[in-house]
């Protein structure tokens, strides 16, 4: 796998994803990746191929449980109280499968950064490089207060905004933000009711 420095938003959506899978964030639908398809779905989700890593096979139990572990580390990195430490930790995964990064021209003739990954490196250290370069590249572009927990009221997920406008709110914007709408508009109209 080839990593583009530049392109870290994908890195920083997959990240953001990762974490939420957990059933700490879906208390009411539990755990999203629950065996070796759901992860292969979850990759093919995020333009990965099913095989990556792994030796070119398809994810197995003990790849699933090591993204799960993966998922945890990922979650401290985007919750951490500083830049510092996020940067310490994102470091830490990239240097997982990580290799001395490349300059090459891409197709327009222009020379881009790449950090390729150890040839036959466990899914889950590709994963982890993959997340280390976006974090990484979002410190830098957006800053680190572009890691946040989710604002809706009982919600434990947590995101990293990489919106132009920088405004993001909820972890899982058709869930959370939903869900905060919907309570929303009914106390209004509870409200409203009462008025009247």
């Amino acid at each position: 796998m080839e990593i583009s420095m530049a392109e870290y938003a994908a890195g920083a959506a997959l990240a953001t994803d990762l974490v939420n899978t957990s059933p700490t964030v879906r208390a009411g639908t539990g755990e999203a990746l629950p065996n070796p398809d759901a992860l292969a779905g979850f990759l093919v989700g995020h333009g990965l191929r099913v095989e990556a890593g792994s030796d070119g096979r398809t994810p197995t139990d003990d790849d699933l449980h090591q993204v799960q572990l993966l998922r945890r580390e990922v979650r401290a990195i985007v919750e951490t109280s500083t830049e510092d430490h996020a940067v310490a930790g994102a470091t830490v995964l990239v240097g997982r499968a990580g290799l001395a990064p490349l300059l090459r021209g891409d197709a327009d003739g222009r020379w881009r950064w790449y950090i390729p990954t150890a040839p036959g490196a466990p899914l889950a250290d590709e994963l982890a490089a993959l997340v280390g370069v976006a974090l990484l590249g979002v410190v830098r572009a957006l800053g680190h207060e572009r890691f946040r927990p989710c604002a809706t009221p009982g919600c434990r997920g947590v995101f990293v905004d990489t919106s132009r406008a920088g405004r993001r709110r909820y972890c899982l914007p058709d869930l959370c933000g939903n869900r905060l709408n919907v309570a929303n508009h009914r106390a209004r109209r509870r409200v409203g009711s009462v008025a009247r």
